[in-house]
């Protein structure tokens, strides 16, 4: 089994900077991506941030220049970085972790259980 455990989430005001971290436990052999998911009430889930195992980066049109997403690879560690929070930005944000299990090189896809995040204006 792989868990996540996410932190970092609270209440901010708008112009403020939270950071999300991401840890995943179990008997994994290597990740090959870590993400950011967020879930606003009534819209769909949407991909905020993405990195692969070579580091390369992806971010939503929304959040490019103000998120920034990275890794810990010793750590099995994700981290979001939001900067300038927006009233928008308040989500459910969710981790994401792909990868490949030690136990019979079995692949997995794991999720945590979110962490709110909530902008004031």
């Amino acid at each position: 089994q792989v868990q996540l455990v996410e932190s970092g989430g609270g209440l901010v005001q708008a112009g403020g900077s939270l950071r999300l971290s991401c840890a995943a436990s179990g008997n994994i052999f290597g990740i090959n991506a870590m993400n950011w998911y967020r879930q606003a009430p009534g819209k769909q889930r949407e991909l905020v941030a993405a990195i692969t195992s070579g580091g390369s980066t992806n971010y939503a049109d929304s959040v490019k220049g103000r998120f920034t997403i990275s890794r810990d690879n010793a750590k099995n560690t994700a981290y979001l970085q939001m900067n300038s929070l927006r009233p928008e930005d308040t989500a459910v944000y969710y981790c994401n972790v792909r990868g490949i299990m030690e136990v019979r090189a079995t692949s997995f896809n794991s999720w945590g259980r979110g962490t709110q995040v909530t902008v004031s204006s």
